[in-house]
């Protein structure tokens, strides 16, 4: 149940940010977003499963040992989100740089005429 409304929470959050002008929220919406997946594929695994390691010492039950699956696909979700997240931050520097070309020099190199 809490991880039922975590995941609600984030994804609520999420979407607001993204709902809002300026890439800034945009790319906490994306994070938001981002974190409320994971939670939610982490949930899908069975939270409430706190048996023996899958592999190693003390392993007698089968279907007591921790399913490796949703933290394989979490992992993987957290480096497509750390890029996009980064891809997203450089867009948002590159934009914030490109009005700062108050001191333009490309008409010194135009020629005054003959």
């Amino acid at each position: 149940m809490t991880a039922a409304i975590v995941v609600g929470v984030l994804v609520a959050g999420g979407v607001w940010f993204l709902a809002q002008p300026g890439l800034l929220r945009v790319i906490f919406g994306f994070v938001l977003l981002g974190h409320g997946v994971n939670v939610l594929i982490l949930a899908s695994g069975g939270l409430d499963r706190r048996g023996a390691p899958f592999v190693g010492e003390g392993v007698e039950d089968v279907a007591a040992a921790a399913d490796p699956l949703p933290q394989a696909f979490v992992l993987t979700a957290v480096v497509i989100a750390f890029g996009v997240t980064v891809y997203l931050l450089g867009l948002l520097r590159a934009e914030s740089t490109a009005g700062d070309d108050s001191d333009d020099d490309s008409q010194d190199d135009v020629e005054a005429g003959p």
